[in-house]
């Protein structure tokens, strides 16, 4: 609790959305996502990118960082979409570099620093031809891209990101396969992840030796695995066991260089060793495990929402995308911060279509940060997920995170209320007392006491 009015983030903290090239740029024809949602019954009622948000149009792009930088903001997460910039291998497109250096330069003009994503799920078609990231050479073309893309843009940028979210990749790909390739093979999806993670020490190398004073980093889908009953013991060792796989040792390999299970048996890598200036933390909600004999090929563990816990929209398949559960955000941070790296949040946001949450989700789950912060935590920034509803991938236009709903049809904006709230947020610097008593009153006693 504070004696304050206002849970204050420390100076210089960035505060942004994230946002990605496929969801947002509209008519990308040359990557495996673009054949995937030609394919019948891969996408929720056959819907398709298509021009998404239109950001490859410079002037709606231009109107959408207006809005971002009329909430306050100053910082927005992109990715550069790798299709465009190397449509064949070994032939970079300079119009589609020139492109994004004017994108960004007007991220830049309205004072928002620019995040770069550099792999945001989407791969060149060349690419899956010769296997993707089941390719051991996939690093090697990852490195070449990369140093072409920091060569003409790293005059206007110095906060990377190599890849985002390998473990989803790799997961829904090659394991649950709802994403392309739609595999269904355990082996060959720890395959694609180890070279994921391999391609973003080589891709932390490039940028290095190419730029001084690079920030780099990755992001990661942070499952917070919680037992679903904390007196099982049985419980809380399947827990512990799919939190070590699922997110310490993609965080292992990438600061201490082992490769641990399920990407290996603790050898080291030496090239992966201290290969991020920053941990990306994208987390939305916790999810339960329980021990479960029944389920050999799960690691014997169910894995569920809390059915008694407030949950977020329904996905297409009809089921809760996640529980609404912000101090989980409290507890991965804290996680985190055992590796001794500073943490960007990367993604938070929550599926609300009637935007009866978003506003309570946000402020809940930044004073969650601040509890963080005030323990220690090194914590730079908080980009929320996203800025205009986009196209979310399998789930096509059914799942709404925008601060502005979006008219795919019509490609109109409109400022939904939650907006209003984040941006009192980010002028603040954080979550004032009077925001709190707004939007989750319940909460206020938490972080604030009993004052007036």
């Amino acid at each position: 609790m504070t004696t304050s009015s206002v849970l204050r983030m420390p100076p210089g903290f960035l505060w942004g959305v994230a946002t990605a090239a496929h969801q947002n740029e509209g008519n990308n024809r040359n990557n495996q996502w673009a054949a995937w949602e030609k394919e019948p019954g891969r996408i929720h009622e056959g819907q398709k990118a298509g021009a998404a948000t239109n950001w490859w149009d410079l002037e709606t792009a231009a109107a959408d960082f207006d809005r971002a930088a009329e909430l306050g903001l100053n910082s927005l997460r992109l990715s550069v979409e790798w299709s465009r910039i190397e449509p064949e291998p070994g032939q970079f497109d300079p119009a589609a570099l020139h492109h994004y250096a004017q994108m960004i330069g007007l991220l830049r003009a309205r004072g928002l620093e620019p995040m770069v994503t550099l792999h945001h799920f989407t791969d060149p078609r060349w690419l899956t031809e010769i296997g993707a990231w089941e390719n051991p050479l996939s690093g090697d073309y990852f490195a070449r891209y990369v140093g072409r893309v920091v060569e003409a843009l790293g005059h206007l940028v110095t906060l990377w990101c190599t890849i985002n979210e390998p473990t989803v990749y790799a997961y829904l790909g090659f394991v649950e396969g709802t994403f392309p390739p739609g595999v269904k093979h355990l082996r060959r999806g720890l395959r694609v992840l180890r070279h994921m993670l391999l391609a973003h020490g080589r891709a932390y190398r490039t940028i290095h030796r190419l730029q001084n004073g690079a920030r780099v980093g990755l992001a990661h889908n942070f499952r917070l695995l919680v037992p679903a009953n904390p007196a099982s013991a049985a419980d809380r060792r399947a827990a512990a066991f799919l939190d070590r796989a699922a997110n310490h040792s993609t965080y292992e390999a990438i600061t201490s260089g082992r490769l641990i299970f399920p990407l290996g048996l603790g050898q080291r890598i030496t090239y992966m060793i201290d290969t991020c200036d920053y941990l990306g933390l994208n987390y939305y909600s916790p999810t339960r495990v329980a021990f479960d004999p029944a389920r050999p090929g799960a690691f014997f563990a169910s894995q569920f929402s809390d059915p008694q816990a407030e949950l977020s929209d329904n996905t297409p398949l009809g089921v809760a995308y996640g529980e609404v559960n912000p101090h989980g955000l409290y507890q991965a941070l804290k996680q985190l911060a055992s590796f001794r790296k500073p943490i960007y949040i990367t993604e938070n946001g929550v599926p609300d279509h009637d935007d009866d949450i978003r506003a309570r989700f946000i402020a809940t789950h930044l004073a969650e940060a601040w509890l963080a912060l005030q323990e220690g935590v090194d914590l730079k920034g908080y980009y929320y997920w996203t800025l205009v509803d986009n196209f979310e991938w399998g789930a096509g236009w059914g799942l709404r995170f925008g601060l502005y709903e979006l008219d795919p049809a019509t490609g109109a904006r409109t400022e939904r209320p939650s907006a209003g709230v984040f941006g009192r947020i980010v002028r603040s610097n954080g979550v004032s007392r009077t925001v709190l008593q707004k939007v989750a009153p319940a909460a206020v006693e938490d972080y604030f006491g009993f004052g007036t």
